[in-house]
């Protein structure tokens, strides 16, 4: 098991609503990082009010954190835990290659999402206060084709996929070890490293993908991620930067 990192909280509930409200309503309260993991959510959401479904025996945890940072620096710690999700899972599995990291947020094991993640920013006496970074994760059990959008990435479980079983609370002791070390080298260095190393494992770099906005739809080759997180595409009009969106195969 690995060693649970000094400094950040750590609150297991066996049910909840949602770990990202759970993490909301105890922020004013906390003195440093916490980690929230409950075994059960009632109400548990997605990307853009998008439902997230979680069946037993699967793993869903908040980080909750103190943000000082402006919005935008905030935000790259999504390349931050996707990392660390990466590192977690190689560890849980011992198999670096099934795994790969798709834009802007998830995590793919052998094409299949695997795991989400989402951010959501918290106010306390009317300022923005702490960093919510939701983590959703099919260890057990993938929701069904027909549960998630038209066209989205197909999901797909730990335990059906690589014959691996590991318990949600075993696998939070992985990450949160894993994150605790990329948030150091992210608040030592800056972005530069860690999107270094995303981009070691990112899915589809150099080929054809489709990224779609709340307003367009571009085709084009996934040349990069910028130094703002944002994706970089080479279209038959030239280079684009999308700052956020959803990238489709």
């Amino acid at each position: 098991m690995s060693a649970w990192p000094d400094g950040y909280g750590r609150c297991v509930l066996a049910q909840v609503d949602s770990t990202l409200s759970e993490a909301a309503r105890i922020a004013p309260d906390l003195s440093g990082p916490t980690w929230i993991l409950a075994h059960r959510q009632t109400a548990p959401r997605g990307r853009r009010g998008r439902p997230w479904t979680m069946p037993v025996g699967n793993f869903a945890a908040t980080l909750v954190m103190p943000l000082a940072e402006p919005p935008g620096q905030a935000a790259l710690r999504s390349f931050v835990v996707s990392l660390a999700l990466y590192e977690a899972f190689v560890a849980a599995t011992g198999r670096a290659e099934a795994f790969a990291l798709k834009w802007p947020n998830d995590v793919l094991l052998r094409g299949g999402k695997v795991a989400g993640i989402l951010l959501e920013t918290i106010a306390t006496g009317g300022r923005t206060s702490h960093l919510a970074i939701g983590v959703g994760i099919n260890l057990a059990t993938a929701p069904d084709v027909a549960e998630v959008e038209a066209g989205a990435t197909r999901p797909v479980a730990l335990r059906s996929e690589l014959a691996v079983d590991i318990a949600a609370e075993d696998f939070l002791d992985l990450l949160a070890q894993s994150y605790a070390r990329f948030e150091d080298q992210f608040v030592t260095y800056g972005f530069a490293p860690i999107r270094t190393a995303w981009l070691a494992h990112a899915a589809r770099l150099g080929e054809p993908i489709t990224a779609r906005t709340t307003r367009d739809v571009h085709h084009g080759t996934f040349a990069d991620v910028d130094d703002s997180g944002q994706l970089v595409l080479e279209t038959q009009h030239g280079r684009m930067t999308i700052p956020a969106g959803d990238v489709y195969f």
